[in-house]
């Protein structure tokens, strides 16, 4: 018997709330305990990065913007804005370079799924996995921080290739980190995949099935886990993944099944901690020698971008999923003239609604964690009336006005 409106109850869920770490706004329409409507409200966090790049006078200053798009993803930003201005520019990066660039962005994969794993703990309240987890993630931090001299916001990158060496004591330094996970995995693997109390709250929970995958663009391990083997390390290789050969991880590697629920998404993460080891160890063994850095004189570099005229666009698989930046350059003082970022939350944000449905209010933390959600990258605004302070909807009309009149402003000076 269906319930009448008045059984139907609206729960808001943010911005600000304890289980979600970021703002964001879930209106939730429930049926007692079940959940039954889904509204999804962004835009609590826009910083305006993109048009601070625009003014900036300097591109190089723009990679240390894009490292603060995202705390976490601080090398894949970077990393992919690069891409894009090269690309643009006709920089051609020393293979070398290539090389440590991969390195340095799977051990920040590793790092960023571990941290994920101690976060989807805590959200089940599992918090002696949470506290160990993060006790693990620790040894890769160190080991991040021997190698580009930060823990955080690493500062490694560079327009043309990167800014330090891997000498034989930062090499060493890095295999010590592998082996320690090589050793540790099993216990992980055990901890996390085996316990009755983690696959009780995460089976057949929250589930995305591969057609709501592929019509909702989810990317990363949210897609992977639903059965889609899309990656940019496999599908678009850059960097020195190309040589080295990656192929997306599918849930039923492990479990002989895909079922697309939050036990999938952290199978799917765990595997790729281990791939991520494998990758580092094989770019290790095979990183040739030579030159890190396409133009050493920062001074030189400077006026070739500041001359350089083009647009570039630069994909990379972020632990999160493909980030994406397009980046168009023109002559002159504020050589971006355009520059706009496409982070992977972006895409798996609108999957939370077929996740969500059907589930309890209990399941709402630990869906909405398993996708490893980040506001900050996804960095959006609401549309406001300025006379009357009330939001309103742009209509696909409306919007195609607007960017034609863009285009046409940007075009005279070009």
């Amino acid at each position: 018997m269906e319930m009448s409106d008045e059984a139907l109850y609206t729960i808001p869920v943010g911005p600000v709330h304890p289980a979600l770490k970021e703002p964001i706004e879930l209106d939730l329409r429930v049926e007692g305990e079940r959940i039954v409507g889904v509204d999804v409200k962004c835009s609590q966090a826009h910083r305006g990065i993109e048009w601070l790049g625009m003014n900036r006078n300097n591109s190089i200053q723009n990679i240390y913007l894009a490292e603060r798009v995202c705390g976490i993803c601080n090398v894949c930003h970077p990393y992919c804005m690069v891409l894009a201005v090269e690309e643009a520019a006709g920089i051609e990066v020393p293979e070398r370079a290539d090389y440590i660039r991969t390195i340095v962005a799977e051990m920040e994969r590793i790092h960023s799924h571990l941290l994920w794993a101690g976060v989807a703990a805590h959200e089940i309240g599992f918090d002696t996995v949470f506290h160990y987890t993060w006790a693990l993630r620790e040894e890769i931090m160190d080991a991040i921080e021997y190698v580009t001299g930060n823990r955080v916001t690493k500062g490694i990158m560079m327009i043309g290739g990167v800014r330090r060496d891997i000498t034989k004591e930062r090499e060493e330094r890095i295999r010590k980190a592998l082996r320690y996970y090589e050793e540790k995995f099993e216990k992980i693997e055990d901890l996390v995949l085996h316990d009755k109390t983690i696959r009780m709250r995460t089976r057949n929970v929250g589930i995305l099935t591969r057609e709501d995958a592929l019509k909702l663009c989810a990317v990363g391990p949210v897609a992977r886990a639903s059965g889609v083997p899309k990656d940019v390390r496999q599908d678009y290789p850059y960097g020195a993944y190309a040589d080295i050969g990656v192929r997306a991880i599918l849930p039923d590697q492990y479990t002989g099944e895909i079922i697309g629920d939050v036990y999938d998404r952290i199978v799917v993460r765990l595997l790729e901690v281990k791939q991520s080891i494998q990758i580092i160890h094989d770019a290790l063994d095979n990183i040739p020698q030579g030159d890190i850095v396409a133009e050493k004189n920062l001074v030189k570099l400077l006026s070739m971008l500041k001359r350089a005229e083009g647009e570039g666009i630069g994909r990379v698989e972020a632990p999160r999923g493909e980030d994406i930046h397009y980046v168009r350059l023109r002559q002159g003082e504020e050589p971006f003239l355009s520059w706009k970022i496409r982070a992977p939350t972006y895409n798996n944000v609108l999957p939370w609604i077929p996740m969500l449905l059907g589930a309890e209010i209990a399941d709402v933390p630990i869906v909405a964690a398993s996708t490893d959600p980040c506001m900050s990258c996804l960095n959006r605004v609401t549309v406001v009336d300025e006379s009357s302070r009330k939001e309103f909807t742009l209509t696909k009309e409306r919007m195609h006005e607007m960017s034609v009149r863009k285009t046409r402003r940007m075009m005279r000076h070009v």
